[in-house]
């Protein structure tokens, strides 16, 4: 076995290419096929359970418990396996930008382009650095060809992910989705950040104004997270993943990972000018000359993916970090048209809206849906987060009072619905984009400050009675409605639909936390 080490990236692209693993598109991005599987799979996801995590870890459907020995067999299966390959793959990195809270990682690879992805997402030691680098802390070991015995090792089916805080180890095989490599790891700090370190980790995306006043955006996949986030008047610290500390927001990663489906220079111009050598697109095919990426065909999977590292984005924060946050915008996709546009929260209700992590999945986006259907994801990112969703709530809220009676001052919570208004889905309208840019820029510079406000009478939200470029028609959803009963009918249900996924999260959050819920 040859094992190569620290590779630049035109080395790792050759070596792509010449194992018959992807080639070039006409952008100069590599051009690869994850495979059987091209997202995460949850389900195959899981945590040693021992004497480190059996009383921290919130088990569950989420943080799916392994004995030790099914996790040492397999690491000694990869071992194995890698002795026999010609060439296996490690790269030196680390995650956090901020020095005081990084971690170093080891990342093993049996496939060049996996290696590759590690590069453009994890954060990158520089010049003679990497030479020095002592990695003492975390190995990943990704070989997609090895396989788990479901019967012997008690996983699910042949794939798997675990996590090993204890060995501080994370193994992967069955599956080559490089998700799972950046996931793995945030999965990680998602434990170690707030039990460890006193910093809340955050599946968000960050950006800096002029002024250095920083923001910050929530919200799952359709809520627009990444469209408003870039934003070319504010400088992006990260797309993605970050660290709330008590001194700063610092990104967690070196990278971005962004979806490409429907994909247009207009739409998403960051983005698009990103995908250049460096990059890797994943599952996605070519137009007709057989070069040109054809981001409209979705034959392969709708979760196409682009990686590539920061500083592929011109308008970014070049040492990762900002200020403590003024503005925090959780965002979602209400495709029932219920909520208002914007609306200002008090702590605890921003305590119950993060642990809640509501959108609404839009009929016809994927198989079987037919009508808008609920989507609660705990902390807007319940996959990767090892603790109970209540841990993070708390943190959250504390942050937000040592802000409040420190120097940074008053942290301004907003839900901003980017979804419908004037009816749900099927018979209203979405809410205009520009609209919607124009309300998170009144709230970052201030103008939503001078404004009166009036309470929701079905979700207790604080709602601006007028928004500068905004119709004053549209902040009331209410008003928006051809049939103010339907209306009424509608918000009641999706307010029974928060209360009772609540339910679980109620006596870990408190009561101060439930009653900030809908009335």
């Amino acid at each position: 076995m040859k094992l190569l080490k620290n590779l630049p990236v035109a080395a790792l692209v050759e070596a792509t290419i010449r194992k018959g693993q992807g080639q070039l598109s006409d952008t100069g991005a590599l051009v690869v096929n994850t495979g059987k599987y091209t997202g995460r799979s949850p389900k195959d996801r899981y945590i040693v359970e021992d004497e480190m995590t059996r009383d921290t870890v919130d088990w569950g459907e989420i943080n799916i418990p392994i004995s030790g020995q099914a996790f040492d067999d397999l690491q000694d299966k990869i071992m194995q396996h890698a002795g026999g390959l010609d060439e296996v793959y490690y790269r030196d990195a680390y995650a956090c930008s901020s020095r005081k809270y990084r971690i170093n990682i080891r990342v093993y690879t049996e496939y060049p382009w996996q290696n590759m992805f590690a590069y453009n997402m994890f954060l990158r030691p520089d010049g003679e650095e990497i030479n020095n680098l002592t990695t003492d802390e975390w190995t990943i070991l990704a070989f997609p060809s090895v396989l788990a015995n479901p019967a012997k090792h008690g996983t699910r089916q042949e794939n798997f992910s675990m996590i090993n805080f204890t060995k501080k180890t994370i193994i992967i095989g069955g599956t080559a989705y490089t998700g799972e490599i950046k996931k793995g790891i945030f999965s990680v700090l998602n434990y170690v950040l707030p039990t460890q370190r006193d910093v809340l980790s955050m599946h968000c995306s960050a950006n800096v104004g002029a002024k250095g006043d920083t923001a910050l955006f929530f919200g799952l996949s359709g809520t627009g997270k990444t469209t408003l986030s870039n934003d070319p008047d504010r400088r992006l610290i990260g797309d993605d993943e970050h660290g709330w500390s008590a001194a700063n927001i610092f990104n967690i990663e070196g990278g971005c990972y962004a979806k490409v489906i429907d994909l247009s220079e207009s739409k998403e111009p960051q983005i698009y000018k990103a995908i250049k050598f460096g990059a890797i697109l994943e599952n996605i095919k070519f137009e007709e000359d057989g070069y040109t990426p054809d981001y409209e065909d979705t034959s392969i999977t709708q979760n196409t993916r682009v990686s590539y590292p920061i500083y592929h984005i011109d308008n970014i924060m070049y040492n990762s970090r900002g200020d403590l946050p003024k503005n925090i915008f959780f965002l979602t996709c209400d495709a029932f048209g219920v909520l208002p546009p914007i609306s200002k929260l008090t702590t605890e209700q921003a305590m119950y809206h993060f642990i809640s992590g509501y959108t609404a999945k839009i009929a016809g986006t994927e198989a079987g849906i037919t009508e808008p259907q609920v989507t609660f994801s705990a902390c807007f990112g319940a996959p990767f987060i090892p603790l109970h969703p209540a841990r993070y709530a708390q943190m959250l809220g504390d942050k937000m009072e040592q802000s409040a009676k420190g120097e940074n001052g008053e942290i301004n919570v907003w839900l901003v619905n980017t979804g419908w208004t004037g009816g749900e889905y099927g018979t209203g309208s979405r809410i205009e984009l520009s609209f919607t840019r124009a309300m998170i820029k009144a709230a970052l510079n201030g103008d939503l400050n001078k404004v009166d406000y009036f309470e929701d009478p079905f979700f207790g939200l604080q709602v601006p009675t007028s928004c500068p470029d905004v119709p004053n028609a549209i902040l009331n959803p209410r008003d928006t409605w051809r049939n103010e009963n339907d209306y009424d009918q509608l918000a009641k249900n999706l307010a029974e639909r928060f209360k009772k996924n609540f339910e679980p999260y109620a006596d870990e959050a408190g009561e101060k936390i439930v009653k900030a819920g809908p009335k």
